[in-house]
């Protein structure tokens, strides 16, 4: 999609409504009075077979009998005609906006309409906004192509909202918040333009400084993650994402798909997109407000300077687990505020200028601080007997005039402080009513930045045919047999191509007598794809000593387990037991997923995720980070496990998941570790088709 052609969509010279009535109450009634009443100075055509004249303009019965240019027909019709009128004007006209419902969001009728309406705009090259959707709004130019009413006040941020409902409460928020548009976007079913397409859109409008998403899902995930990493390196993308509380999938069969719950698998998703995740909808709004207006942090330090001891120490506590710090002043710094201050104020981080303190204090504090390698200097409040709260408000706006560093408030009250802060968000300057709110979205716009600025290297899949094609010959010859897993034999074969190390295995087919294998102690397991948690199953005999045990143990599993192949493994010694595997999601594709193994798995849940594909360096960082971190960095006199060695094999696992489609989910639990020099080896493998 490129620019060009979404340009004249959003900034069209020309618009056509089919639909635009004068009755009370109709949509098209609505849309057509905004485009007409507001401002907007483009070409209009009204279109309506029942009528000759409408609001004193020519109505035309058709879009076809519109001799000029159509930059785009907004269509406000019953569904069941949309398609016909697309397909009447698809060479002349190539944007649309369905406001029209009617569609997938009713049910099989309606996703066949929406299906004919996907194809016809393939089939023409068409530019399809929705269908079921509000519309847009570009206030810049005067522009309300929606059935909201209003025009925003014009500005920085571009919302894109899946929900038409939030973008018409978004706008009625924004009037007491200060907040403006360069434009507002409803997607209804994203047939067609989806989040993607519209990033790719607003990363290039100059108008536009940060992106605010409201999504309830999301249409293509791989494709998703490419464009949101892509344009997160040029502006910061917010995102309110529904649906956490929605059921995880439920396992096919094993441990791994128990593990992920599919919001799990967005909060990576976006990690590694560099998105910004508001928690919830008032976050949202304390994101989107910030960002727009003020620039990132240059750094992570900040200054804090209050009235209020009590206010400081919530405000210190709200750094914790952050990577903003509080920063720690020099004793030079420490004395040049001291002169302005009295003797029982506390010039340490933060500063408590005392509850009698004046604007000449904030000032005295400020100006100390301004040209020191702070990013961000917050300014806590609380409206005290003796506050002049207008008088430091006007000190604090001229502060903000001569300093390149985020200047941000707390200011903790009612109607003392009310006029205040429509003050300061008359100067762009964003105010909190509570410092962990503060301080979050602070952590939050500041980790943008730090991503913005890591240049990664590319991360582009390599695929290797050749190995590609042999496992899919071994995938082949599982599904002849219509078996729904791989035997551990063909999974160690499968596994070696990709550099895991399979631990050495003895076969032991069905109805066959066992030979002396010379080495104990060893493990006797059931090889079965009707048999993938063996523990579970009593299918498996731990620590055999000798060739009698390995006797008895072999005549009961044959004994339970009929017709099955079972499998000898020597006991291995170990350092850990972790648990690698890949997990199917059904929007982003292949996860995977690593974390502390063996029985325990499911219970502890110590896992961490990643989605492919990763450069080797990315996943370094990523497993130094993660929660079995501690493994690759020794603790209490236990040597550290090869971190490099680990690195290798989820790489070689990515290489897996993306070069073998037909595996449906693969896990392999336990992979001992070690630390002695030895190879880690994989012991259980489930590879399920």
């Amino acid at each position: 999609m490129s620019k060009k052609s979404l340009e004249n969509l959003f900034a069209p010279a020309s618009i056509a409504i089919v639909g635009a009535s004068n009755k009370k109450g109709k949509v098209g009634t609505v849309i057509t009075d905004n485009i007409l009443k507001l401002g907007y100075r483009g070409q209009v055509y009204l279109v309506n077979p029942s009528y000759k004249l409408l609001k004193l303009k020519k109505c035309y019965s058709s879009l076809s009998l519109i001799e000029k240019d159509v930059d785009v027909a907004i269509i406000a019709v019953p569904a069941k005609f949309v398609v016909g009128v697309i397909r009447e004007s698809a060479r002349k006209i190539k944007n649309f906006v369905v406001i029209s419902a009617g569609f997938s969001e009713i049910g099989q009728e309606g996703e066949k309409l929406e299906k004919e309406l996907q194809e016809l705009s393939n089939t023409h090259g068409l530019n399809i906004l929705g269908p079921n959707c509000l519309g847009f709004i570009v206030p810049g130019l005067k522009l309300n192509a929606s059935f909201a009413g209003g025009m925003p006040e014009v500005g920085n941020i571009a919302f894109i909202s899946q929900s038409g409902a939030l973008a018409v409460a978004l706008m009625d928020k924004a009037k007491q918040e200060n907040l403006s548009f360069s434009n507002i976007v409803s997607v209804g079913n994203k047939m067609q333009l989806a989040e993607s397409e519209l990033l790719e859109y607003f990363a290039n409008d100059n108008q536009t400084k940060v992106i605010g998403m409201y999504l309830e899902g999301i249409k293509d995930g791989q494709k998703f993650i490419e464009t949101a990493r892509r344009v997160s390196r040029i502006k910061p993308v917010v995102i309110l994402k529904a649906g956490k509380t929605e059921k995880a999938q439920l396992a096919i069969s094993s441990h791994t798909g128990a593990l992920a719950g599919s919001d799990e698998i967005m909060d990576i998703a976006f990690e590694k997109s560099g998105i910004i995740r508001a928690d919830d909808l008032e976050e949202f709004f304390d994101l989107l407000m910030f960002i727009s207006f003020v620039d990132a942090p240059k750094n992570n330090k900040v200054s804090v300077i209050t009235n209020a001891g009590g206010a400081g120490v919530l405000t210190t506590d709200a750094f914790k687990d952050k990577e903003v710090v509080l920063a720690d002043f020099s004793k030079k710094i420490k004395e040049e505020i001291k002169k302005s201050l009295p003797p029982e104020s506390s010039v340490e981080n933060p500063i408590d200028l005392l509850g009698d303190a004046a604007a000449d204090r904030y000032k005295a504090a400020l100006d100390v601080l301004r040209d020191k390698n702070i990013g961000t200097h917050i300014c806590v409040l609380t409206p005290q007997q003796q506050t002049p709260v207008e008088k430091i408000t006007e000190t604090i706006i001229e502060n903000k005039k001569n300093s390149a560093n985020v200047l941000m408030t707390i200011f903790i009250g009612g109607d003392r402080i009310r006029k205040s802060l429509a003050d300061l968000k008359e100067n762009f300057i964003p105010n909190f009513g509570n410092p962990d709110s503060a301080v979050r979205v602070l952590d939050k716009y500041y980790k943008w930045n730090v991503f913005k600025k890591n240049k990664q290297k590319s991360e582009k899949p390599g695929i290797n045919i050749v190995r590609k094609k042999e496992v899919s010959s071994i995938i082949a010859g599982a599904f002849e047999e219509k078996r729904s897993a791989l035997y551990f034999s063909e999974a160690a074969i499968v596994m070696k191509k990709y550099g895991i190390t399979p631990v050495e295995s003895l076969e032991l087919l069905p109805g066959k007598n066992i030979s002396e294998t010379g080495q104990y102690p060893v493990v006797l397991k059931v090889d079965s794809d009707k048999v993938l948690h063996k523990s579970d199953k009593q299918a498996l005999v731990l620590n055999i000593k000798n060739f009698s045990e390995l006797e008895v143990a072999v005549q009961r599993l044959q004994k339970d387990f009929p017709m099955e192949r079972l499998i000898i493994q020597p006991m291995n010694g170990k350092f850990a037991e972790l648990i690698l595997g890949i997990k199917r999601d059904e929007i982003f594709g292949p996860v995977i997923v690593y974390g502390l193994g063996g029985i325990y798995t499911e219970v502890f849940k110590m896992v961490n995720f990643m989605i492919p594909p990763m450069s080797k360096e990315r996943i370094k960082t990523e497993i130094l980070q993660s929660k079995i971190s501690f493994l690759f960095q020794g603790v209490r006199s236990q040597k550290s496990a090869d971190i490099d060695e680990f690195v290798n094999i989820v790489h070689g696992l990515m290489d897996f998941a993306l070069e073998n489609e037909d595996v449906r989910e693969f896990d392999i639990n336990p992979l001992f570790i070690n630390t002695d020099g030895q190879k880690s080896v994989a012991v259980d493998i489930k590879i399920i088709l």
